[in-house]
Protein backbone atom coordinates (compact mmCIF):
# COMPACT_ATOMS: atom_id res chain seq x y z
CA UNK A 1 0.00 0.00 0.00
CA UNK A 2 1.57 3.23 -1.11
CA UNK A 3 1.97 5.95 1.44
CA UNK A 4 0.00 9.14 0.99
CA UNK A 5 2.30 11.97 -0.07
CA UNK A 6 2.74 14.71 2.45
CA UNK A 7 1.26 18.06 1.42
CA UNK A 8 3.69 20.79 0.51
CA UNK A 9 4.06 23.31 3.25
CA UNK A 10 2.72 26.68 2.20
CA UNK A 11 4.97 29.59 3.15
CA UNK A 12 3.52 31.52 6.05
CA UNK A 13 1.93 34.79 5.18
CA UNK A 14 3.55 37.78 6.82
CA UNK A 15 1.32 39.31 9.43
CA UNK A 16 3.19 42.60 9.45
CA UNK A 17 0.96 45.48 8.55
CA UNK A 18 2.78 48.77 7.86
CA UNK A 19 -0.32 50.72 8.80
CA UNK A 20 -0.22 49.29 12.34
CA UNK A 21 3.48 49.78 13.03
CA UNK A 22 4.07 52.30 15.80
CA UNK A 23 6.56 55.07 15.14
CA UNK A 24 9.68 55.09 17.35
CA UNK A 25 8.66 58.53 18.65
CA UNK A 26 4.83 58.67 18.66
CA UNK A 27 4.83 62.22 20.03
CA UNK A 28 6.57 63.32 16.82
CA UNK A 29 3.77 61.95 14.65
CA UNK A 30 2.81 64.68 12.14
CA UNK A 31 -0.63 65.34 13.56
CA UNK A 32 -2.71 68.36 12.65
CA UNK A 33 -1.88 69.87 16.02
CA UNK A 34 1.86 69.57 15.41
CA UNK A 35 1.50 70.99 11.91
CA UNK A 36 -0.56 73.94 13.13
CA UNK A 37 1.99 74.55 15.89
CA UNK A 38 4.83 74.55 13.36
CA UNK A 39 2.82 76.84 11.10
CA UNK A 40 2.04 79.38 13.84
CA UNK A 41 5.54 79.26 15.32
CA UNK A 42 7.22 79.36 11.91
CA UNK A 43 5.21 82.40 10.83
CA UNK A 44 6.10 84.18 14.08
CA UNK A 45 9.76 83.24 13.67
CA UNK A 46 9.88 84.53 10.09
CA UNK A 47 8.13 87.75 11.09
CA UNK A 48 10.59 88.22 13.99
CA UNK A 49 13.59 87.68 11.74
CA UNK A 50 12.28 90.22 9.24
CA UNK A 51 11.58 92.73 12.01
CA UNK A 52 15.03 92.22 13.54
CA UNK A 53 16.70 92.70 10.14
CA UNK A 54 14.83 95.95 9.55
CA UNK A 55 15.72 97.27 13.01
CA UNK A 56 19.37 96.35 12.50
CA UNK A 57 19.57 98.08 9.13
CA UNK A 58 17.87 101.20 10.46
CA UNK A 59 20.15 101.31 13.49
CA UNK A 60 23.24 100.86 11.31
CA UNK A 61 22.08 103.65 9.03
CA UNK A 62 21.38 105.95 12.00
CA UNK A 63 24.83 105.36 13.46
CA UNK A 64 26.47 106.16 10.07
CA UNK A 65 28.83 103.20 10.20
CA UNK A 66 31.98 103.86 8.13
CA UNK A 67 31.39 107.63 7.68
CA UNK A 68 33.79 110.42 8.65
CA UNK A 69 33.94 111.37 12.35
CA UNK A 70 31.85 114.29 13.56
CA UNK A 71 34.90 116.44 14.39
CA UNK A 72 38.66 116.76 13.75
CA UNK A 73 41.35 118.54 15.68
CA UNK A 74 43.17 120.87 13.36
CA UNK A 75 45.49 122.68 15.81
CA UNK A 76 46.40 123.45 19.37
CA UNK A 77 49.05 122.99 22.01
CA UNK A 78 49.61 120.33 24.59
CA UNK A 79 46.51 118.31 23.71
CA UNK A 80 46.23 115.47 26.20
CA UNK A 81 43.62 112.69 25.84
CA UNK A 82 42.86 109.82 28.21
CA UNK A 83 40.47 106.97 27.37
CA UNK A 84 39.87 103.42 28.57
CA UNK A 85 38.18 102.38 25.29
CA UNK A 86 40.49 104.07 22.78
CA UNK A 87 44.08 103.41 23.71
CA UNK A 88 45.33 104.52 20.30
CA UNK A 89 44.28 108.14 20.90
CA UNK A 90 45.68 108.13 24.45
CA UNK A 91 49.18 107.31 23.19
CA UNK A 92 51.50 110.34 23.33
CA UNK A 93 53.65 111.86 20.61
CA UNK A 94 50.96 111.64 17.88
CA UNK A 95 50.67 114.04 15.05
CA UNK A 96 47.32 115.67 14.44
CA UNK A 97 46.59 113.45 11.45
CA UNK A 98 47.51 110.31 13.40
CA UNK A 99 45.39 111.46 16.32
CA UNK A 100 42.34 112.16 14.11
CA UNK A 101 42.72 108.73 12.44
CA UNK A 102 42.84 107.04 15.86
CA UNK A 103 39.70 108.90 16.97
CA UNK A 104 37.90 107.87 13.76
CA UNK A 105 38.89 104.18 14.20
CA UNK A 106 37.75 104.17 17.81
CA UNK A 107 34.41 105.71 16.85
CA UNK A 108 33.81 103.08 14.14
CA UNK A 109 34.74 100.33 16.58
CA UNK A 110 32.29 101.56 19.21
CA UNK A 111 29.52 101.77 16.60
CA UNK A 112 30.19 98.19 15.52
CA UNK A 113 30.22 96.99 19.12
CA UNK A 114 26.87 98.70 19.69
CA UNK A 115 25.38 97.02 16.60
CA UNK A 116 26.76 93.62 17.64
CA UNK A 117 25.27 94.00 21.10
CA UNK A 118 21.95 95.01 19.57
CA UNK A 119 21.99 91.98 17.27
CA UNK A 120 22.95 89.42 19.92
CA UNK A 121 20.42 90.66 22.45
CA UNK A 122 17.72 90.86 19.81
CA UNK A 123 18.44 87.27 18.76
CA UNK A 124 18.19 86.08 22.37
CA UNK A 125 14.91 87.94 22.76
CA UNK A 126 13.66 86.49 19.48
CA UNK A 127 14.60 82.96 20.61
CA UNK A 128 12.74 83.35 23.88
CA UNK A 129 9.69 84.78 22.17
CA UNK A 130 9.81 81.93 19.59
CA UNK A 131 9.70 79.35 22.39
CA UNK A 132 6.77 81.15 23.95
CA UNK A 133 5.07 81.41 20.54
CA UNK A 134 5.46 77.69 19.82
CA UNK A 135 4.15 76.74 23.27
CA UNK A 136 1.22 79.16 22.92
CA UNK A 137 0.52 77.90 19.39
CA UNK A 138 0.57 74.27 20.59
CA UNK A 139 -1.87 75.08 23.38
CA UNK A 140 -4.18 77.04 21.10
CA UNK A 141 -4.07 74.37 18.39
CA UNK A 142 -5.03 71.75 20.99
CA UNK A 143 -7.92 73.89 22.15
CA UNK A 144 -9.12 74.52 18.60
CA UNK A 145 -8.78 70.85 17.61
CA UNK A 146 -10.29 69.37 20.78
CA UNK A 147 -13.67 68.89 19.05
CA UNK A 148 -11.93 66.78 16.42
CA UNK A 149 -10.50 64.57 19.17
CA UNK A 150 -13.99 64.18 20.59
CA UNK A 151 -15.30 63.23 17.16
CA UNK A 152 -12.48 60.68 16.76
CA UNK A 153 -13.17 59.06 20.13
CA UNK A 154 -16.86 58.80 19.34
CA UNK A 155 -16.11 57.26 15.95
CA UNK A 156 -13.90 54.64 17.63
CA UNK A 157 -16.69 53.71 20.02
CA UNK A 158 -19.10 53.50 17.12
CA UNK A 159 -16.65 51.18 15.34
CA UNK A 160 -17.21 48.78 18.24
CA UNK A 161 -20.94 48.60 17.29
CA UNK A 162 -21.90 51.09 20.00
CA UNK A 163 -24.18 53.09 17.74
CA UNK A 164 -25.86 54.81 20.68
CA UNK A 165 -22.89 57.16 21.10
CA UNK A 166 -23.26 60.78 20.02
CA UNK A 167 -20.85 63.67 19.91
CA UNK A 168 -23.31 66.40 20.94
CA UNK A 169 -20.68 69.10 20.56
CA UNK A 170 -21.36 72.41 22.31
CA UNK A 171 -19.95 75.77 21.38
CA UNK A 172 -20.24 78.31 18.59
CA UNK A 173 -21.94 77.40 15.34
CA UNK A 174 -18.73 77.02 13.36
CA UNK A 175 -17.40 74.45 10.89
CA UNK A 176 -16.53 71.92 13.62
CA UNK A 177 -20.01 72.20 15.13
CA UNK A 178 -21.49 71.63 11.68
CA UNK A 179 -19.26 68.57 11.19
CA UNK A 180 -20.27 67.19 14.58
CA UNK A 181 -23.99 67.65 13.90
CA UNK A 182 -23.64 65.99 10.50
CA UNK A 183 -21.83 63.06 12.09
CA UNK A 184 -24.55 62.71 14.71
CA UNK A 185 -27.22 62.69 12.00
CA UNK A 186 -25.31 59.98 10.17
CA UNK A 187 -25.13 57.92 13.37
CA UNK A 188 -28.89 58.30 13.83
CA UNK A 189 -29.50 56.91 10.38
CA UNK A 190 -27.01 54.09 10.91
CA UNK A 191 -28.60 53.14 14.21
CA UNK A 192 -32.06 53.08 12.65
CA UNK A 193 -30.78 50.98 9.75
CA UNK A 194 -28.95 48.59 12.08
CA UNK A 195 -32.01 48.23 14.33
CA UNK A 196 -34.18 47.59 11.29
CA UNK A 197 -31.71 44.96 10.09
CA UNK A 198 -31.76 43.19 13.46
CA UNK A 199 -35.55 43.30 13.49
CA UNK A 200 -35.66 41.94 9.96
CA UNK A 201 -33.26 39.11 10.83
CA UNK A 202 -35.36 38.17 13.84
CA UNK A 203 -38.61 38.27 11.88
CA UNK A 204 -37.12 36.41 8.94
CA UNK A 205 -35.73 33.80 11.29
CA UNK A 206 -39.22 33.09 12.58
CA UNK A 207 -41.18 33.50 9.35
CA UNK A 208 -38.82 31.38 7.23
CA UNK A 209 -37.95 28.63 9.69
CA UNK A 210 -41.49 27.88 10.82
CA UNK A 211 -43.03 26.85 7.46
CA UNK A 212 -39.91 24.90 6.51
CA UNK A 213 -40.01 23.02 9.82
CA UNK A 214 -43.73 22.28 9.29
CA UNK A 215 -43.05 21.03 5.76
CA UNK A 216 -40.25 18.78 6.99
CA UNK A 217 -42.46 17.32 9.71
CA UNK A 218 -45.29 16.62 7.28
CA UNK A 219 -42.94 15.00 4.78
CA UNK A 220 -41.32 12.83 7.45
CA UNK A 221 -44.74 11.72 8.70
CA UNK A 222 -45.76 10.89 5.16
CA UNK A 223 -42.56 8.94 4.51
CA UNK A 224 -43.04 6.97 7.73
CA UNK A 225 -46.25 5.47 6.34
CA UNK A 226 -45.33 1.99 5.04
CA UNK A 227 -48.46 1.79 2.94
CA UNK A 228 -47.70 4.82 0.80
CA UNK A 229 -47.13 4.13 -2.91
CA UNK A 230 -43.57 4.00 -4.15
CA UNK A 231 -44.09 7.02 -6.41
CA UNK A 232 -45.31 9.14 -3.51
CA UNK A 233 -42.43 7.99 -1.32
CA UNK A 234 -39.96 8.95 -4.03
CA UNK A 235 -41.67 12.33 -4.43
CA UNK A 236 -41.61 12.80 -0.66
CA UNK A 237 -37.88 12.09 -0.51
CA UNK A 238 -37.26 14.57 -3.29
CA UNK A 239 -39.34 17.24 -1.55
CA UNK A 240 -37.65 16.47 1.76
CA UNK A 241 -34.21 16.96 0.18
CA UNK A 242 -35.39 20.22 -1.40
CA UNK A 243 -36.80 21.36 1.94
CA UNK A 244 -33.55 20.50 3.69
CA UNK A 245 -31.64 22.50 1.11
CA UNK A 246 -33.96 25.46 1.68
CA UNK A 247 -33.38 25.21 5.43
CA UNK A 248 -29.64 25.25 4.89
CA UNK A 249 -29.96 28.27 2.64
CA UNK A 250 -32.09 30.15 5.18
CA UNK A 251 -29.73 29.28 8.06
CA UNK A 252 -26.75 30.37 5.99
CA UNK A 253 -28.33 33.69 5.03
CA UNK A 254 -29.34 34.47 8.62
CA UNK A 255 -25.92 33.56 9.93
CA UNK A 256 -24.29 35.67 7.23
CA UNK A 257 -26.48 38.64 8.19
CA UNK A 258 -25.68 38.26 11.90
CA UNK A 259 -21.95 37.71 11.48
CA UNK A 260 -21.43 40.83 9.36
CA UNK A 261 -21.32 42.86 12.59
CA UNK A 262 -18.61 43.07 15.22
CA UNK A 263 -19.00 40.89 18.28
CA UNK A 264 -19.90 42.62 21.53
CA UNK A 265 -19.40 39.68 23.90
CA UNK A 266 -16.24 37.60 23.61
CA UNK A 267 -15.09 34.56 25.57
CA UNK A 268 -11.89 32.50 25.52
CA UNK A 269 -12.16 29.78 22.87
CA UNK A 270 -9.63 27.05 22.09
CA UNK A 271 -9.22 27.12 18.33
CA UNK A 272 -7.85 23.57 18.36
CA UNK A 273 -11.00 22.30 20.07
CA UNK A 274 -13.12 24.13 17.54
CA UNK A 275 -11.17 22.55 14.67
CA UNK A 276 -11.44 19.07 16.24
CA UNK A 277 -15.22 19.39 16.56
CA UNK A 278 -15.45 20.45 12.91
CA UNK A 279 -13.30 17.50 11.86
CA UNK A 280 -15.48 15.10 13.85
CA UNK A 281 -18.62 16.41 12.16
CA UNK A 282 -17.11 16.10 8.68
CA UNK A 283 -15.38 12.76 9.20
CA UNK A 284 -18.35 10.61 8.14
CA UNK A 285 -18.63 12.42 4.83
CA UNK A 286 -14.87 12.24 4.38
CA UNK A 287 -14.86 8.48 5.01
CA UNK A 288 -17.64 8.04 2.49
CA UNK A 289 -15.63 9.87 -0.16
CA UNK A 290 -12.33 8.23 0.78
CA UNK A 291 -10.78 11.53 1.89
CA UNK A 292 -8.19 11.36 4.64
CA UNK A 293 -8.32 14.10 7.30
CA UNK A 294 -5.05 14.72 9.11
CA UNK A 295 -2.93 17.44 10.65
CA UNK A 296 -1.70 18.54 14.07
CA UNK A 297 -3.85 21.01 15.95
CA UNK A 298 -2.00 22.85 18.66
CA UNK A 299 -3.56 24.63 21.61
CA UNK A 300 -4.24 28.30 20.86
CA UNK A 301 -6.85 30.41 22.66
CA UNK A 302 -8.66 33.33 21.04
CA UNK A 303 -11.34 35.71 22.25
CA UNK A 304 -14.60 35.26 20.36
CA UNK A 305 -17.78 33.29 19.87
CA UNK A 306 -17.25 29.53 19.90
CA UNK A 307 -20.32 28.72 17.80
CA UNK A 308 -19.33 31.13 15.03
CA UNK A 309 -15.71 30.02 15.09
CA UNK A 310 -16.84 26.41 14.80
CA UNK A 311 -18.90 27.45 11.78
CA UNK A 312 -15.74 28.81 10.13
CA UNK A 313 -13.84 25.57 10.70
CA UNK A 314 -16.77 23.37 9.67
CA UNK A 315 -17.41 25.28 6.46
CA UNK A 316 -13.76 25.12 5.46
CA UNK A 317 -13.40 21.43 6.28
CA UNK A 318 -16.64 20.51 4.50
CA UNK A 319 -15.60 22.46 1.42
CA UNK A 320 -12.19 20.79 1.48
CA UNK A 321 -13.85 17.35 1.65
CA UNK A 322 -16.55 17.97 -0.94
CA UNK A 323 -14.37 19.73 -3.48
CA UNK A 324 -11.63 17.15 -3.51
CA UNK A 325 -10.14 15.23 -6.41
CA UNK A 326 -9.90 11.62 -7.43
CA UNK A 327 -6.39 10.22 -7.19
CA UNK A 328 -5.27 6.76 -8.22
CA UNK A 329 -3.14 6.39 -5.10
CA UNK A 330 -5.89 7.49 -2.73
CA UNK A 331 -8.50 5.50 -4.59
CA UNK A 332 -6.38 2.33 -4.50
CA UNK A 333 -5.76 2.74 -0.79
CA UNK A 334 -9.43 3.34 -0.11
CA UNK A 335 -10.48 0.31 -2.16
CA UNK A 336 -7.94 -1.85 -0.35
CA UNK A 337 -9.28 -0.73 3.03
CA UNK A 338 -12.95 -1.17 2.07
CA UNK A 339 -12.62 -4.20 -0.14
CA UNK A 340 -13.45 -2.28 -3.28
CA UNK A 341 -16.90 -1.25 -2.17
CA UNK A 342 -18.42 2.18 -1.68
CA UNK A 343 -18.04 5.47 -3.45
CA UNK A 344 -14.39 6.51 -3.16
CA UNK A 345 -12.75 9.67 -4.43
CA UNK A 346 -9.43 9.66 -2.57
CA UNK A 347 -7.38 12.72 -1.65
CA UNK A 348 -6.65 14.28 1.73
CA UNK A 349 -7.45 17.30 3.89
CA UNK A 350 -4.99 18.74 6.40
CA UNK A 351 -6.33 20.84 9.29
CA UNK A 352 -3.82 22.59 11.57
CA UNK A 353 -3.97 25.25 14.28
CA UNK A 354 -1.04 27.14 15.76
CA UNK A 355 0.08 30.51 17.07
CA UNK A 356 2.21 32.63 14.73
CA UNK A 357 3.58 36.10 15.48
CA UNK A 358 1.06 36.71 18.26
CA UNK A 359 -1.93 35.55 16.20
CA UNK A 360 -3.97 32.37 16.02
CA UNK A 361 -3.86 30.64 12.64
CA UNK A 362 -6.19 27.94 11.32
CA UNK A 363 -5.01 26.38 8.05
CA UNK A 364 -7.11 23.97 5.96
CA UNK A 365 -5.28 22.46 2.97
CA UNK A 366 -6.76 19.95 0.54
CA UNK A 367 -6.19 18.20 -2.73
CA UNK A 368 -8.64 19.17 -5.38
CA UNK A 369 -9.10 20.68 -8.80
CA UNK A 370 -6.67 23.32 -9.99
CA UNK A 371 -7.98 26.77 -9.04
CA UNK A 372 -6.75 29.76 -11.08
CA UNK A 373 -5.48 32.63 -8.95
CA UNK A 374 -7.92 35.07 -10.57
CA UNK A 375 -10.86 32.93 -9.39
CA UNK A 376 -9.93 33.12 -5.69
CA UNK A 377 -11.87 36.28 -4.89
CA UNK A 378 -15.01 34.93 -6.56
CA UNK A 379 -15.07 31.96 -4.18
CA UNK A 380 -15.89 34.25 -1.25
CA UNK A 381 -18.93 35.80 -2.96
CA UNK A 382 -22.37 34.45 -1.98
CA UNK A 383 -23.78 31.82 -4.35
CA UNK A 384 -20.54 31.68 -6.32
CA UNK A 385 -18.49 28.61 -7.06
CA UNK A 386 -15.58 27.89 -9.32
CA UNK A 387 -16.73 28.70 -12.86
CA UNK A 388 -20.37 28.80 -11.72
CA UNK A 389 -22.44 31.60 -10.26
CA UNK A 390 -25.58 29.97 -8.88
CA UNK A 391 -26.16 26.99 -6.72
CA UNK A 392 -27.10 23.89 -8.59
CA UNK A 393 -25.21 20.96 -7.12
CA UNK A 394 -25.52 18.72 -4.10
CA UNK A 395 -22.38 20.11 -2.47
CA UNK A 396 -23.97 23.02 -0.59
CA UNK A 397 -25.80 26.29 -1.00
CA UNK A 398 -22.82 28.45 -1.96
CA UNK A 399 -22.57 30.43 1.29
CA UNK A 400 -19.87 28.54 3.19
CA UNK A 401 -16.87 30.72 2.34
CA UNK A 402 -18.95 33.91 2.50
CA UNK A 403 -20.01 33.03 6.03
CA UNK A 404 -16.45 32.10 6.98
CA UNK A 405 -15.09 35.43 5.76
CA UNK A 406 -17.88 37.37 7.46
CA UNK A 407 -17.34 35.60 10.79
CA UNK A 408 -13.57 36.11 10.57
CA UNK A 409 -14.08 39.84 10.02
CA UNK A 410 -16.50 39.99 12.95
CA UNK A 411 -13.69 38.59 15.13
CA UNK A 412 -11.20 41.16 13.86
CA UNK A 413 -9.40 38.59 11.70
CA UNK A 414 -9.21 37.66 8.06
CA UNK A 415 -9.28 34.66 5.78
CA UNK A 416 -7.22 34.24 2.65
CA UNK A 417 -7.06 31.51 0.04
CA UNK A 418 -4.12 30.41 -2.05
CA UNK A 419 -4.00 27.90 -4.90
CA UNK A 420 -2.08 24.81 -3.91
CA UNK A 421 0.56 23.53 -6.28
CA UNK A 422 -0.86 20.43 -7.95
CA UNK A 423 -4.48 21.36 -7.27
CA UNK A 424 -6.61 22.30 -4.30
CA UNK A 425 -6.53 25.26 -1.96
CA UNK A 426 -4.76 26.49 1.14
CA UNK A 427 -7.27 28.34 3.33
CA UNK A 428 -5.64 30.39 6.09
CA UNK A 429 -7.69 32.01 8.86
CA UNK A 430 -5.84 34.53 11.05
CA UNK A 431 -7.42 35.72 14.31
CA UNK A 432 -6.08 38.03 17.03
CA UNK A 433 -5.22 36.34 20.30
Amino acid sequence: MAATPAPPTAPPKPTWDPRKVEAPFPWLRPTIRIRLTLLYGGMFLIAGILLLSIIYLLAAQALNTGNEPLFKIVGGREIKVTSDNCQQAATGNLTLSEFNAAISACTDHQRQVALDNLLSRSLLALLGLAVIAFAFGYAMAGRVLSPLGRITRTARRVAGTDLSRRIELDGPDDELKELSDTFDEMLDRLERAFTAQQRFVGNASHELRTPLAINRTLLEVHLSDPGAPVELQQLGKTLLATNERSEQLVEGLLLLARSDNQLVERKPVDLAEVANRAVDQARAEADEKGVEIRGERGLVVVQGNGVLLERIALNLVQNAVRYNVKSEEGQGEALQNKGGGGRREGGWVEVTTEAQHGQAVLVVTNTGPVVPAYEIDNLFEPFRRLRTERTGSDKGVGLGLSIARSVARAHGGRIIAEPREGGGLVMRVTLPI
